[in-house]
């Protein structure tokens, strides 16, 4: 629970560059076999991140990788090279549907889920990166080149409501879940996200001073904010299991430090850089496309092999399901 200094930097912060190192025309479209457009979307997302692209455009993971069946820096590496410096319409993403098996349970003929393609293709990532090094304590697993990237802490307060007493739990995330509820923007969803909930009945906290469960409340904020902060906009009602197709507005910028641990500190700005949209009336069917910002500082639509170009204005009025900021 407690926060404690990783007793090893698995990779150093200094080298993870923010910026595009080179400037690039967009790469191809992506061919879809009939239901992969959920993993097209997600390719297309990490293939425009810039501290990523940088790191795997330099090749330094495949020159020392020893895995020999499955790793996952390999395939996004040889990816992103060949959508890069591709003069093709199209690219089929072979390797990555190869090895669908090692990244969690899908299957190149059946529909799947982009969010959950995502956090498991950022798990799979990280898993390359601690390959030979699984006996580290987790606050050095949370060093990889992926936390350094995609990770950060949030921080769960528990404050007993009779005598103030407190109780904090730190938890590691690549990507944040966010309920939508009757939020109309995600400014309002991030207040809710953070906004303190009573825990009482069977959720009481066992006061420290008192030793018995007490009535408290619980807050969860932002305790380290990643580089690259990604939002998953939950779009299943629990209840009916139906889509919730409102928009929410996003901002092109968005200041994170309200949501933070220290809520009074200096803005914590992020830029937008990619945006998934899901179309479709149930969440179980439909097709997924996205919008990124290439490296020329132009937003284009990637729609599996098309690729068009487009306006900020375009992108901030979509339906969007995951949103990618970068600090």
């Amino acid at each position: 629970k407690e926060m404690t200094p990783p007793q090893r930097i698995l990779f150093p912060p200094e080298n993870i560059c923010m910026d595009w190192l080179h400037t690039r025309r967009p790469g191809p479209g992506l061919r879809n076999l009939g239901s992969t457009c959920y993993i097209n979307v997600i390719l297309q997302c990490l293939t425009y991140t810039p501290p990523l692209a940088n790191y795997l455009l330099s090749r330094q993971h495949s020159q020392s990788c020893r895995q020999r069946v499955f790793c996952m820096l390999c395939i996004m590496e040889d990816h992103v090279r060949k959508i890069m410096y591709s003069l093709a319409n199209a690219v089929l993403p072979r390797a990555v549907l190869r090895s669908l098996k090692f990244i969690g349970e899908f299957k190149p003929d059946l529909a799947g889920d982009a969010y959950e393609f995502l956090c498991c293709a950022l798990s799979a990532m990280q898993n390359a990166c601690l390959t030979g090094s699984r006996v580290l304590d987790t606050s050095s697993q949370a060093t990889t080149l992926i936390y350094q990237i995609f990770g950060g802490f949030l921080r769960s307060r528990v404050t007993c409501l009779r005598c103030q007493a407190i109780s904090d739990s730190y938890k590691a995330f690549l990507e944040v879940l966010l309920k939508i509820k009757a939020a109309s923007s995600l400014t309002t969803i991030l207040e809710n996200f953070v906004k303190p909930r009573l825990l009482d009945g069977k959720q009481c906290m066992k006061c420290s001073k008192y030793r018995k469960k007490m009535i408290a409340s619980k807050k969860i904020t932002i305790h380290h904010a990643p580089r690259v902060l990604t939002l998953c906009l939950g779009r299943v009602d629990v209840r009916s299991s139906r889509k919730i197709c409102q928009v929410v507005e996003y901002p092109e910028c968005l200041d994170l430090q309200p949501y933070t641990s220290e809520a009074d500190g200096e803005p914590l700005l992020y830029s937008l850089y990619a945006v998934v949209v899901h179309s479709g009336e149930t969440c179980l069917a439909g097709h997924f496309f996205c919008y990124i910002k290439a490296s020329d500082g132009l937003w284009y639509k990637m729609d599996d092999e098309s690729m068009d170009d487009c306006d900020i204005h375009t992108v901030l009025g979509q339906q969007a399901y995951l949103l990618f900021y970068i600090r």
